[in-house]
């Protein structure tokens, strides 16, 4: 796995009660051509915005893009997720919520 598939990101969400920009610095993975974050449960405020506005900016290597997300029901992809995200720790077996980042074609 090179170094650039695990980088921190800030993710852009709309939020789902004010509609207002929700902005979030996490550990993001890419992995397939897809960008994906992961938590323990769904109950954090950017996951819930990008399942109810799933439209997300993510700002990395001084660049910003543009996508669409949608949560990870594929269990093998998001335990995937989390061994690229925690490589040899023990938190990379633990169950996560995972959301999957497509980009907007240039």
């Amino acid at each position: 796995m090179a170094t650039e598939d695990v980088f921190r990101a800030i993710l852009v969400t709309k939020g789902r009660k004010t509609g207002k920009s929700h902005s979030v610095m996490l550990r993001a993975v890419k992995y397939n051509g897809k960008i994906y974050f992961s938590r323990h449960r769904p109950d954090g405020d950017w996951f819930q915005n990008a399942i109810a506005n799933p439209r997300v900016i993510i700002k990395y290597n001084n660049s910003t893009h543009a996508g669409t997300a949608k949560q990870v029901k594929d269990e093998k992809i998001a335990s995937k997720i989390s061994e690229l995200k925690y490589p040899g720790e023990d938190r990379a077996k633990e169950k996560r919520v995972a959301i999957e980042i497509t980009l907007d074609e240039l």
